[in-house]
């Protein structure tokens, strides 16, 4: 009787994996011209924000600089207590919000008035863009000086030609003075986002509505308003992440005076005026989580519009 003995399977050797060294080089050729750039975004953005978070824990008064303690969070707590800083909180909310939606409602109309043929149209749209092309100090002092100014500027100039009253815009209503000069710089940024919307709109839906009998007023509300919808959320986004940082237009046309001081004025005030570092500092963080949180929502609705162009 013979026995026969069978070998044990041998698995096979996995063969070591090699990296492909050519194309990590190349990968790194490639990303070579961006590292002086991202350096140099860490040095300028970076390494100021760590600084300025760390000052924010210390009671730092520039004039006293030997007296200068850790405090934790108390210079946060004074940001979210003091009434005046607490003003300053509120007094950016309804600058933000009063100039998003004005300059959006505006830009709305401009969009549909420039989606239509008509001669002239493209010198019509250059010179609407042209506010935003203002340097922002430059178009405060504008508003300041040519319009406002009570005894040679445009809009008295008007008033007394028509027999009104010539009032002091600038005194008798300061936040609406500011933020009519932001209205007028924003309200081109919000129209040819919008315009882009509308353009992109299909051609074929907006045919067979017609073709259906539907009207301007309902072609407008049930077509063309949900496809602008994620338009306006970018252009409410975006156009927040500025007004909530604006300085220019506070600081020149009312030096943060009757009520129109905003969270970047009082910073600062705080630290070029007070020398309170640590309360500036702090803040300033507070400004800039408030920025980044507005940003995020923006790249989701920027990314969102991607995937859909995309789908298309």
């Amino acid at each position: 009787m013979t026995t026969t003995t069978t070998a044990p399977a041998t698995r096979p050797t996995p063969t070591p994996v090699v990296p492909n060294t050519p194309s990590r080089l190349r990968a790194w050729a490639t990303r070579a011209p961006l590292l002086p750039a991202l350096v140099f975004m860490i040095v300028v953005t970076q390494l100021p924000f760590v600084a300025t978070l760390v000052i924010s824990f210390f009671d730092w008064n520039a004039l006293y600089p030997d007296a200068r303690h850790f405090t934790g969070f108390g210079n946060y707590s004074e940001v979210l207590t003091d009434p005046d800083l607490r003003k300053s909180v509120l007094t950016t909310i309804v600058l933000t919000v009063s100039v998003v939606v004005a300059s959006l409602v505006i830009g709305l109309a401009l969009a549909l008035l420039l989606d239509r043929r008509f001669k002239g149209r493209g010198l019509v749209r250059t010179l609407l863009i042209a506010p935003f092309l203002i340097v922002p100090v430059a178009a405060a002092l504008l508003w300041k000086h040519v319009l406002y100014n009570p005894e040679y500027g445009l809009l008295n100039g008007l008033l007394h030609y028509v027999g009104g009253p010539q009032p002091d815009w600038i005194s008798n209503t300061p936040l609406l003075a500011v933020e009519l000069s932001l209205v007028w710089q924003w309200t081109p940024f919000m129209m040819l986002i919008l315009l882009a919307g509308l353009q992109s709109r299909s051609p074929e839906h907006l045919e067979a509505a017609r073709v259906d009998g539907a009207g301007p007023w309902q072609t407008f509300r049930y077509l063309t308003l949900p496809h602008l919808r994620r338009y306006l959320e970018l252009g409410a986004l975006l156009g927040s992440i500025y007004i909530v940082q604006n300085f220019d237009a506070v600081f020149t046309i009312t030096s943060g005076g009757l009520g129109t001081a905003n969270l970047p004025y009082t910073v600062y005030q705080s630290f070029y005026q007070a020398h309170e570092n640590g309360l500036a500092s702090a803040a300033g963080v507070l400004v800039v989580i408030g920025s980044i949180i507005i940003a995020t929502f923006a790249l989701r609705v920027v990314s969102s519009l991607f995937r859909e162009e995309g789908s298309r």
